[in-house]
């Protein structure tokens, strides 16, 4: 073992998905208030003495006003390039939740976009959604008949 070997930052993305009216999925997305900026899904960095799971519910409740509960763990994305700022490794999870969003925090704006019609996304979280799409990661126990 390395004492105090460098490695990446912990972080965490929330992915919500809700139907449209019109029947077709979306996703939440924010509007990054902060470099890099862009659209992303709502998330951010562990705090010391916190687990991932409190993390990426207080993460969505502070960048848009919903409380969540998690469905289920996608996957962890560690690219060391998957964030400009330096090396990170995010854990993703499949959460629900109700309401509309309203930003707060680190987001300018939080809303619902069509998966069929999606701005340009920051950080990896374009591979994320192509593997939401094509169930990639989906457990067996949530995936639908």
């Amino acid at each position: 073992m390395t004492p105090h070997a460098p490695g990446p930052a912990l972080t965490v993305d929330a992915l919500v998905e809700r139907r449209l009216p019109d029947g077709r999925p979306a996703i939440l997305l924010i509007e990054r208030r902060f470099p890099p900026h862009g659209w992303a899904l709502p998330g951010g960095f562990v705090e010391a003495g916190e687990s991932c799971e409190v993390a990426v519910l207080r993460e969505l409740e502070e960048e848009t006003g919903l409380r969540g509960a998690i469905a289920y763990q996608q996957h962890t994305y560690s690219d060391p390039q998957r964030d400009p700022r330096r090396p990170t490794a995010s854990v993703v999870y499949v959460v629900t939740a109700q309401g509309d969003p309203q930003a707060g925090d680190d987001a300018a704006l939080a809303r619902f976009w069509p998966l069929d019609g999606l701005p340009p996304l920051c950080f990896d979280h374009a591979v994320i959604l192509d593997d939401h799409r094509s169930g990639r990661y989906v457990p067996a126990c949530a995936r639908t008949p």
